[in-house]
């Protein structure tokens, strides 16, 4: 019983240290602030830049890239095979493609319904 209120003590304390330092966003009142790494692109989106991180054997990645064709998106495109992709990709620590980042948005995956949401603000209709 002592072992289990222990665990239990320690637990709280950790979720409490962890809540003030902003890193439980699903909890009200905790603050979300994204330490950007060297080579992130979100460093140059500001709140309406769109990036792609993509590859040229990707299918959804050229399914996205079409889409984006039809609607006239401006974007900036990063191959992650490249040097400077991949730096991309390990400052954001993220292993898959596409990742679609609109402003300080990241998108993982071909997800239509979340893309359209954050480009219809900047006038893109998907």
């Amino acid at each position: 019983m002592r072992i289990l209120i222990l665990l239990l003590v320690l637990g709280l304390a950790g979720g409490l240290y962890q809540y003030s330092r902003g890193k439980l966003p699903f909890l009200p009142g905790a603050e979300t602030q994204v330490q950007l790494q060297p080579g992130d692109p979100r460093m140059g989106t500001g709140e309406t830049g769109v990036v792609m991180l993509m590859a040229e054997w990707c299918g959804y990645c050229a399914k996205l890239r079409k889409d984006f064709e039809l609607a006239n998106v401006r974007y900036r495109m990063l191959d992650v095979d490249t040097p400077e992709g991949d730096q991309a990709m390990q400052a954001m620590g993220l292993q898959g493609v596409p990742v679609l980042i609109v402003g300080q948005d990241v998108v993982h995956g071909y997800q239509p319904s979340e893309i359209r949401q954050l480009l219809e603000p900047l006038g893109y209709r998907l």
